[in-house]
């Protein structure tokens, strides 16, 4: 079975990715192989496949939405016959086990790997719900050599469907030897894809939009490269129903990719309590008036279709808390849709400029913490010499003062498990992104921080304090840095990797 060439390089990142299915075209094995394919809208794998596709010959198949069983029929059994190289209308197919059989048969027959991608599947199966049967049908068949063997991969962004292809008793339940979610851009990918100098403005472009590459096609003309360029771009994005990134249109056109969400303004509602603090499900139905059993449903659909998260305190157990992952589904239920009426007036510059305490305070600031945390994750161990397990968030008791702190970065020691008594700690970050530079009191707030851990049980004392601030650090700080190797002090530009973490003597 012939692998793939080389990353193309008009693909950016992905390694992983296309290692991974490489690996699946070069199994050796004849019989028939499938893979699933699936991840948010705008995030790259019809781009990702349709190079694969062309990588090694193989045949790309994708649904249209809202196509009819028929017309989709003759437009497959067109393709398959252009593949084979028969002239159109030469072939004749009348359901699908047919069509995915000599689809099979033909991509065996060609030059290239026996390769079939099935794309946006979602769609065909609002018509034809038979379809994963039909596979199920080929696959046992291949595997004592009664169908054709081959690669098909699967792919779709209603995640509640592809999720579901693998689960329970479903047809295609263990059959399938890759299920790979494709994420978006991490941050600073995603900068790269952008074109942008600055890391502080890259930053508050990823707030706004995230990493989903498909973004930029839709952003017309050149990427913002600074603070005042940015406060005209936004308005001139989201902010304009004119344009295909008004994030009104755009959260709307999410949302429609799950066949649950039938009632939109229930989940816009959720959607906005949870962007505007409402952290568990009991929060999120008072602050709707609606009884806390009647919220599970809607977040759960919202939290596995990848719009909202849930993130377990590393140390206790407790409810977890429930953040908008989603940064365009976050701009709009706090920017647009409450001031919906002035943007339709196509006043998106007064909004914006109205909006930026919103902007700043709950899209910024929480945004600047998750990328911290990322930062932990993916780079700590090459940039600044740290062995970090589980990364998160906690928090902390004091009770001499009465009060709690929050730890916005918290990384155990590897092997560490998140929850069990006396676990052994190896950073406690901040993360500001207000514009005043970070000094000692902040560093001897971590100190306490560190010293209440202890005092639980915790093995906390080696642990490195690490300060994270969009606007730099006062001197005290940055001399204290020098001297202690505990302390490490993250700018902008190193946590986009432009200079080093400083710190730890």
């Amino acid at each position: 079975m012939p692998g793939l060439s080389a990353k193309p390089p008009q693909l950016l990142d992905r390694v992983h990715e296309w290692r991974l299915l490489d690996g699946f075209l070069a199994d050796p094995a004849s019989e028939l192989r499938l893979a699933i394919v699936s991840g948010r809208r705008r995030n790259g794998k019809s781009f990702l496949l349709e190079a694969l596709t062309e990588a090694v010959g193989g045949l790309y198949l994708t649904a249209v939405q809202e196509e009819g069983r028929v017309p989709a029929l003759h437009r497959f059994t067109e393709a398959i016959a252009a593949h084979a190289g028969v002239p159109s209308g030469s072939m004749r197919l009348d359901d699908w086990r047919e069509v995915l059989t000599a689809a099979l048969e033909v991509v065996n027959r060609a030059s290239g790997a026996p390769l079939i991608v099935i794309d946006e599947l979602p769609y065909l199966m609002q018509h034809s719900p038979e379809i994963p049967g039909f596979l199920q049908l080929l696959y046992d068949r291949s595997q004592s050599g009664k169908a054709p063997g081959g690669r098909i991969v699967l792919c779709g962004s209603a995640m509640s469907v592809m999720s579901e292809l693998l689960s329970g008793t479903k047809p295609l339940r263990g059959r399938a030897v890759l299920d790979l979610r494709l994420p978006a851009f991490d941050y600073r990918t995603a900068r790269t894809h952008w074109g942008i100098e600055d890391p502080a403005v890259a930053l508050q472009v990823d707030a706004v939009l995230g990493g989903a590459p498909g973004y930029r096609a839709l952003a017309a003309g050149p990427a913002p490269q600074s603070v005042a360029e940015f406060d005209d771009w936004v308005p001139r994005t989201l902010l304009d129903p004119g344009r295909a990134l008004y994030s009104r249109m755009e959260a709307e056109y999410l949302l429609r990719e799950d066949p649950r969400i039938t009632h939109r303004t229930l989940y816009y509602d959720v959607l906005s309590a949870v962007a505007r603090g409402a952290s568990t499900p009991a929060k999120v139905g008072s602050m709707l008036e609606r009884a806390r059993s009647a919220m599970v449903a809607p977040l759960e659909v919202l939290e596995s279709t990848g719009y909202l998260r849930k993130e377990q305190d590393l140390l206790k157990a407790r409810h977890p808390v429930i953040t908008v992952a989603d940064p365009v589904i976050r701009f709009n239920q706090l920017v647009t849709l409450p001031m919906a009426d002035m943007v339709e007036r196509r006043r998106g510059d007064q909004v914006w400029q109205s909006s930026r305490p919103t902007y700043h305070s709950k899209i910024l600031g929480p945004h600047f913490e998750a990328t911290a945390r990322e930062w932990a994750r993916s780079f700590a161990c090459d940039e600044a010499g740290l062995a970090l397990g589980a990364v998160g968030s906690a928090e902390i008791a004091d009770p001499a003062a009465r009060t709690r702190h929050e730890v916005d970065v918290l990384a155990l020691a590897p092997g560490e498990r998140p929850q069990s008594p006396r676990v052994g700690i190896t950073l406690i970050g901040e993360a500001k992104a207000t514009v005043q530079p970070r000094g000692l009191k902040d560093i001897e707030r971590l100190e306490h921080i560190r010293s209440l851990l202890a005092g639980q049980g915790h093995r906390s004392d080696d642990a490195v304090l690490a300060l994270f601030s969009l606007h730099g650090f006062h001197s005290d700080a940055l001399e204290a840095a020098r001297r202690r190797r505990d302390i490490l002090l993250i700018d902008i530009s190193a946590l986009y990797g432009d200079t080093p973490a400083r710190g730890r003597g």
